[in-house]
């Protein structure tokens, strides 16, 4: 019989595979989204990004929360929310609509990862946290792969509106069977870390640990990278990797999909991978993430122009790396988590994901704004566009990987928040 504790991850990883799923489920369905709603590209990019927006913001109020009530119940209750958006994104008649579908599926899925990832703390030990993190985002970029080539096949065969209908059933289910059967902690005394923290004077704890947070220069250049990271990630697989590969290399709707999905299995592999990768830079996680972000850097400038000129297999490794790399960013989580007690985890790892998040959000919006100012012709934007679009991402990862590395690394995390 499974161990409790890997059941326990593999209800959450589920939940977090729909959760993956919405995110970036409008690069192979963009073009649909347009031609029903008559979108503009500045449209595609806040409908797109307003997922993130929400997603981003719902983060202040939820590392609190869940070190207060818990991953099990936060995660069910904004199950439902999911849901909700899902239902009214499928069913929207015009862009407002959506909008508002999209910013419930953003707010519902915000507390997915961090929720899981709180209730790891008490199921695994700190030694084995950088692991089953990267486990947890190899289990939900199952999602990721069913956002590229199966929902292209989908979105072709029944339309996107009775896909994402159907999409909003499985995530009621996952929901579901997240309250009936996940659990916050082990029910015996002697789980593998300790307890949370007391609730007399949690509140000013709670503020003390932000303090330390927002004191801390470590902190502050983690979230510059997961920003741009991230924004580099999600403009190619969650929004623009599809129209580029459409409308600049010339690629359809399905090829398209099928090139995103390599990201998806890169993404996947290298998250498997990733306490092997650990041990080979000599236990240091600094110089992991410094590793795999200098091999995206580096792949992402095929979108520069060079991606139109290559050979379709070639350009389908490119993505495979780009994901391959990308396992490595993981790796921010158990590097912030370093910076306070673990009772305050939740507060530290949802602190860097607002700024993850807000990459997302932001880049996507102004590449839509950028890719806008162009002339639309009939095949669509030109190549131009979108190669000094991209660049916009590209540069800002350049700069945040140069301040990284003046970061300092720790490998023990404190045992107290000074007090206010």
């Amino acid at each position: 019989m499974m161990p409790t504790r890997w059941r326990v991850f593999a209800i959450l990883g589920l939940i977090f595979m729909m959760s993956v799923f919405f995110r970036v489920s409008m690069a192979v369905s963009a073009k649909d989204l347009a031609g029903d709603l008559h979108l503009g590209a500045d449209q595609l990019g806040v409908l797109s990004g307003i997922f993130f927006y929400a997603f981003a913001l719902a983060q202040i109020p939820l590392g609190p929360l869940l070190d207060r009530f818990g991953g099990r119940k936060m995660i069910s209750l904004t199950g439902v929310i999911t849901t909700l958006g899902a239902v009214v994104f499928a069913s929207a008649p015009s862009y407002p609509v959506a909008i508002i579908g999209r910013t419930l599926l953003g707010i519902g899925t915000a507390c997915v990862l961090m929720g899981s990832l709180k209730i790891y703390t008490n199921w695994f030990t700190v030694q084995e946290f950088p692991a089953v993190s990267g486990f947890m985002i190899a289990a939900g970029n199952l999602g990721n792969m069913l956002a590229t080539a199966p929902l292209a096949y989908a979105v072709t065969s029944f339309g996107w509106r009775l896909t994402f209908f159907a999409f909003s059933f499985l995530q009621a289910g996952a929901a579901l069977t997240v309250y009936l059967v996940a659990r916050d902690a082990p029910a015996w005394p002697d789980s593998p870390l300790p307890a949370a923290a007391p609730a007399d004077g949690e509140i000013v704890s709670q503020l003390a640990a932000w303090r330390t947070l927002f004191r801390t220069p470590t902190f502050w250049l983690i979230c510059l990278l997961a920003f741009f990271w991230y924004g580099n990630y999600m403009v190619l697989q969650s929004l623009w990797g599809g129209p580029y590969l459409m409308e600049a290399v010339g690629m359809s709707r399905v090829q398209a999909g099928q090139t995103l999905m390599f990201t998806s299995l890169g993404l996947v592999l290298g998250s498997l991978v990733l306490g092997k990768t650990i041990d080979r830079m000599a236990g240091s996680l600094k110089k992991t993430i410094m590793a795999g972000q200098a091999v995206i850097l580096l792949a992402m400038t095929v979108m520069l122009g060079p991606a139109e000129q290559l050979p379709r297999p070639l350009l389908s490794a490119v993505f495979f790396l780009i994901g391959l790399a990308s396992g490595t960013a993981v790796i921010i989580y158990p590097l912030v988590r370093t910076l306070v007690p673990h009772q305050f985890a939740a507060t530290a790892m949802t602190g860097v994901n607002l700024f993850l998040l807000l990459g997302a959000a932001v880049v996507q919006h102004i590449m839509g704004i950028y890719i806008a100012s162009f002339p639309k012709g009939p095949l669509g934007y030109p190549a131009g566009a979108y190669h000094g679009a991209f660049l916009i991402p590209i540069c800002g990862l350049a700069v945040a990987l140069g301040l990284f590395s003046f970061a300092a690394e720790r490998t023990d995390s404190p045992s107290t928040v000074p007090q206010a």
